[in-house]
């Protein structure tokens, strides 16, 4: 009883405590939807746009006024390099190989002893020739003695005209004998002199082809060595039936001019990138094309004092003289790729571009030939070309000039020999604009 008491006391003296954290929590329960929509409005409010699109700038862009002018006109070709002059080093006589007398891989001079072979085989033939030739001269010299004791008796009817006869056919037969007697001694002493093996000129020996102490069979095993002459160099490419017939449609058309009497200048460029120092001439077309390749072969000469060219080195030949009359170059950059042709972008008088369809040709360096197109005088985007829309104006930062474009065409071909044929890929079209609607 007394705990129910206390218990009931405790109870009302905490109620009106209990009440006003009762009031409290009521008063901030209601105030909970406010702050919510308080919240949403100010996210709204965050989050809507702005009224407009800021204004934009016209495009910044460089122009460059076309201008048609001759156009010199540089054509390269994958070439290989060859000997002016090859010779084969070989055994004339059979017989040992004694001994090889030069460096292999090194320069000799006319005259120089390469190889020997064992002498004395052929220093026996010659003293067999010799005395041959020795008996037969003392044959000789019996047969006149005979026929200066024949011929005053048979003047006298000593003797019959059939001795006197055969007096004189004797004296012939030894003169006869003895003429072959030194033929024989000839033809040992050449070929004592053929076991001496020299240079026949100047030039860079190749390796031995075969090792002292073999034994040589002239017309079976007697190939030596080479020896190829360094200067002056020739300079193999071929051209193409479908690049000969190019070339006459374009100078059919009035496009292409060549030099008078085909005198090309042709250049070298070494595989290091390096441009060999001499230029040369074109100095033989075969009129024939090669029935395998399809294409026919072209000659230059060039000297080559310091042998730097060696034989069968690959090169780039460049081939100077040609004319591209009244052309039109443009920068790479000005030209774009659209999903069927490449365009450019013409400036009007009111300083706003339109999308120009042109036909390109070769290239030229940074630059291209445009066929088609494009006239004298116009104007084209150079740079920002990317930014440019049809009809919209222009703000001209700058301009390049039409001389910046000039240079030497390099119209990339394949060809070394008519065996070893080259292609090289051409470079990959500028990529296509944002956008391009052509």
């Amino acid at each position: 009883m007394k705990t129910a008491l206390a218990l009931d006391r405790v109870l009302r003296q905490r109620a009106p405590a209990l009440k006003r954290r009762r009031g409290a929590v009521g008063r901030a329960r209601g105030a909970l939807p406010l702050l919510v929509v308080a919240a949403a409005l100010s996210l709204f409010a965050g989050c809507k746009k702005p009224s407009g699109p800021p204004a934009l700038g016209a495009p910044e862009v460089t122009v460059m006024t076309v201008a048609a002018r001759d156009t010199p006109v540089d054509i390269e070709f994958t070439a290989q390099t060859q000997s002016s002059r090859e010779v084969e080093i070989r055994a004339r006589v059979d017989g040992f190989l004694d001994k090889r007398m030069y460096n292999e891989g090194q320069e000799v001079r006319t005259g120089q002893v390469m190889f020997l072979m064992d002498p004395k085989p052929f220093q026996a033939a010659l003293q067999t020739a010799r005395g041959q030739l020795a008996q037969q001269e003392a044959g000789l010299v019996v047969a006149k003695q005979n026929l200066a004791r024949v011929r005053p008796l048979a003047a006298q009817n000593a003797l019959s005209q059939k001795d006197l006869d055969d007096a004189i056919g004797n004296e012939k037969q030894a003169e006869a004998a003895v003429i072959a007697a030194q033929g024989q001694v000839q033809s040992a002493e050449l070929n004592l002199g053929y076991t001496t093996i020299k240079s026949p000129m100047n030039g860079l020996a190749s390796y031995a082809r075969q090792q002292d102490g073999s034994y040589l069979i002239a017309n079976a095993s007697g190939l030596l060595t080479y020896v190829y002459q360094l200067d002056p160099m020739w300079v193999n490419f071929s051209i193409s039936e479908n690049e000969l017939l190019h070339f006459q449609d374009e100078i059919s058309a009035g496009k292409l001019i060549f030099p008078p009497h085909s005198e090309f200048v042709v250049s070298v460029e070494l595989a290091d990138g390096t441009e060999f120092p001499q230029h040369g001439t074109i100095s033989f077309a075969n009129p024939a094309f090669n029935t395998e390749t399809g294409t026919f072969l072209v000659r230059a000469v060039l000297a080559n004092p310091q042998g730097t060219l060696r034989p069968g080195q690959f090169v780039r030949a460049r081939v100077s003289g040609a004319i591209r009359p009244k052309a039109i170059l443009v920068p790479q950059r000005a030209v774009l790729q659209g999903a069927r042709s490449h365009f450019v972008w013409v400036v009007d008088a009111d300083s706003k571009a339109r999308q120009r369809v042109v036909e390109v040709g070769d290239w030229n360096g940074d630059n291209w030939f445009i066929n088609d197109g494009l006239k004298a005088g116009e104007r084209i985007v150079v740079d920002g070309a990317i930014r440019v829309a049809p009809d919209v104006p222009l703000k001209i930062v700058g301009t390049v000039a039409s001389t910046e474009t000039g240079g030497k065409t390099i119209v990339e071909k394949s060809g070394a020999s008519d065996a070893q044929a080259q292609t090289e890929a051409r470079p990959a079209a500028p990529a296509s604009a944002s956008g391009a609607s052509q």
